[in-house]
């Protein structure tokens, strides 16, 4: 380049073209890698929506920053980056959803294809999916709208405190904030305490009702075990007795006396489900006592009856469709698989409610923990989808007034918004396909194609 510069710079008009190649080689368009996943995700900490510089004709910053003001506005843990359609698929929302350490709702927009995975504790798996599928095939800017307004109805949690709680224009207050803020105002302190705490009394008089309606499929609940126990006539001193047997009516009886002191002490329907646990553990201890008695071999750990927690540990699993959704597995009784096999009615665990009796997941939310109890560790989301009980759980409301929803069986316990960093399920946000797929733009697959590639 030097020896060059010598040459053509004898003359003016050399001089002018050896700078006019100086500037073309330093502004000409350079290969780059794509941009990094850590600071996609140091960009969602700041604000809800990020667009990549080499996606920026797919999304305005008038559009993005509509999205994002919408997002805070709504005091909402959703997530939306749009990125290069070349960007790298592997293990994207993983390694997102850790580097970003937020409990929430993802959706990336990458080229003219779109995808979404969030925790399963602010929205299940499968309303993810539905609201996918339901924003295919749409421009970016109709598609992230259509998501965002649809998303934002049934996410639960709260926006990330590092968002600032402000709105996409940066001034730190949201239009929300700002009308809430002049609302008090206008009414007034003395006012707006007096609102706030017959707000209060009036939610805990729902849930003192709500327990009380409870209690007593409680204490049913309660009865028949130590009815059970009752029949069993076993006494630790008889006649063939050993420690293994003993162990297992000891920790029958207690497991009776926990569940009628954790009803003694419960303040809510959330408190219910330490009741229903130790009802459950109680259950399969009086199961294995009842196999080494018999010399039998003991039975594995299975959830109980469906229909019915008081039939004890479930024999099997069988097919069932409730009124109105679609067939599942659930795990059933030996009387219960037998009435379905002879195509009769299973024995249903009904409770009385308004509209009189109606089964337990046709009868309010507040039998959401009463049945967490007994069909923890992640069973429950699969049971209960397509009844009441089970689209209950899936909205905010029951989130606030008792837990997460599905989440609360199979997650840490983190809300939408928390800082959980690493600690997350990865089968939320797991790949499908192996990475080689990553969800159809036009929306060509089949409802089982969900995405595959992030």
């Amino acid at each position: 380049m030097k020896a060059v510069l010598r040459t053509w710079t004898r003359s003016l008009p050399g001089l002018l073209l050896a700078l006019l190649v100086i500037a073309l080689t330093a502004f000409a368009p350079q290969a780059t890698a794509a941009t990094g996943v850590s600071t996609i995700a140091d960009a969602l900490r700041k604000s809800p929506v990020y667009v990549d510089p080499a996606a920026a004709a797919q999304l305005s910053t008038a559009e993005a920053d509509t999205l994002a003001r919408q997002i805070k506005d709504a005091n909402k843990p959703l997530f939306i980056a749009v990125l290069p359609a070349g960007y790298p698929t592997q293990d994207l929302f993983t390694n997102l959803r850790t580097a970003t350490g937020i409990t929430g709702l993802y959706a990336v927009r990458l080229g003219d294809r779109f995808d979404a995975r969030a925790d399963s504790s602010v929205l299940p798996r499968t309303a993810v999916q539905n609201l996918v599928t339901s924003v295919q095939g749409e421009s970016a800017a109709t598609q992230l709208t259509d998501f965002t307004d649809r998303a934002l109805t049934n996410l639960g949690g709260k926006a990330p405190s590092s968002w600032g709680g402000g709105s996409a224009d940066g001034s730190g207050v949201s239009s929300t904030a700002l009308i809430t803020i002049g609302a008090v105002i206008v009414a007034g302190g003395a006012g707006a305490y007096a609102l706030v705490r017959r707000n209060r009394r009036r939610h805990q008089e729902e849930q003192r009702a709500a327990l009380d309606r409870l209690r007593v499929v409680v204490d049913e609940d309660i009865t028949a075990f130590g009815e059970e126990l009752d029949r069993l006539d076993f006494h630790p001193a008889e006649q063939g007795a050993d420690d293994a047997m003993r162990a297992d009516y000891e920790r029958a009886l207690n497991a009776y006396e926990q569940a009628k002191q954790y009803m003694a002490d419960a303040r809510g329907p959330e408190d219910v489900r330490a009741v229903t646990q130790a009802l459950e553990d109680g259950r399969f201890s009086l199961a294995l006592l009842a196999a080494r008695r018999e010399g039998r071999p003991l039975p594995e750990r299975r959830p109980p009856c469906f229909f019915d927690p008081r039939h004890g540990p479930s024999a099997t699993d069988a097919t069932w469709t409730p009124a109105g959704g679609s067939p599942r597995e659930v795990p059933v009784c030996a009387a219960d698989a037998t009435r379905l096999a002879d195509g009769r009615d299973p024995a249903i665990r009904e409770v009385d409610t308004d509209h009189g009796r109606r089964p337990y997941w046709d009868a309010g939310p507040a039998y959401g923990p009463w049945a967490g109890g007994y069909f923890g560790g992640g069973i429950l989301p699969g049971l209960l989808i397509g009844t009441a009980l089970g689209g209950w759980m899936s909205a905010p409301a029951y989130a606030a007034d008792y837990g997460t929803g599905y989440g609360d069986f199979n997650t840490g316990g983190y809300q939408g918004g928390d800082m959980s960093g690493a600690d997350f399920d990865p089968g939320d946000f797991g790949d499908f396909g192996g990475g080689g797929d990553f969800g159809g733009g036009g929306g060509g697959g089949d409802s089982g194609d969900f995405g595959g590639g992030f």
